[in-house]
């Protein structure tokens, strides 16, 4: 079985009741759940809520929940904790409750490698920057991977640094920077390991968990895509998906 889990904490510091959040005439987790459902490859798909209020929305509009102590401290635990309840479950993917308009394709290419090598346990995507402002923002997360695909790092820095660019456009122009889309798709043995171990150094320093898989040797297979997924994480977020879904309602309309 491919397991996807969307985990759905209500109690977010940047913006309470994300999960909740309306856009258009539906909540932001029922967006991400519908996106999330169009995937050819997972088997079966749940909310991780932490929240009476976000469960009985799920179950409302005919999706399944799993409910998850509230102590728990990251996505990538509380993907754990859900994924322990489902022994049939082989491979499990973690699609961020905060990305409404996720292209399933993009779920489905990053779930492709690990049907195709057994070797490859851990996969995760993605996408070329291509203008300053991602370049620069510590909000999106840059990665820097091998000749085989495998990530070397992550950081909220513009990495690859470039010496000689004098500028930030020449930079952007010049260089190839990419940024992480934080799908993560793992087989459960892995899945599970990882969250044993305790928090790493560099986890620490830059606040990616990403960071203790590398530090404790463990490869992750960077799938890159064309595609791009509208994150949410701020009230301005918020408006800009708002903005983005009158938008395609329009086209719609028109169509």
């Amino acid at each position: 079985m491919i397991l996807g889990i969307i985990p759905a904490r209500f109690g977010s510091s940047r913006l309470f009741g994300k999960p909740l959040s309306l856009i258009g005439d539906k909540p932001m987790i029922q967006h991400t759940y519908e996106s999330a459902s169009k995937s050819r490859l997972l088997t079966k798909l749940v909310v991780a809520v932490d929240d009476d209020r976000v469960e009985s929305v799920v179950y409302g509009f005919g999706g399944e929940a799993v409910m998850t102590p509230k102590d728990i401290q990251t996505g990538s635990d509380r993907i754990a904790y859900v994924a322990d309840r489902f022994p049939e479950a082989e491979i499990i993917v973690n699609i961020q409750g905060d990305e409404p308009f996720i292209p399933s394709m993009m779920i489905d290419k990053a779930i492709e490698p690990l049907l195709f090598d057994p070797k490859i346990n851990i996969s995760t995507l993605a996408k070329r920057i291509n203008t300053v402002s991602e370049m620069r923002s510590p909000a999106v997360v840059k990665i820097v991977f091998d000749q085989h695909n495998n990530a070397l790092y992550f950081s909220r820095a513009a990495i690859p640094h470039v010496r000689d660019a004098i500028t930030f456009i020449e930079k952007v122009q010049n260089t190839e920077y990419y940024k992480h889309i934080g799908l993560y798709v793992f087989r459960k043995a892995e899945l599970q390991a990882f969250t044993q171990l305790p928090q790493s150094y560099l986890e620490q320093v830059e606040k990616l968990e990403q960071l203790r898989l590398l530090e404790n040797g463990y490869k992750i297979r960077v799938v890159v895509t064309d595609l791009d997924s509208l994150s949410v994480d701020t009230p301005e977020d918020l408006t800009n998906a708002r903005n983005f879904y009158k938008k395609i309602q329009k086209l719609k309309k028109k169509d």
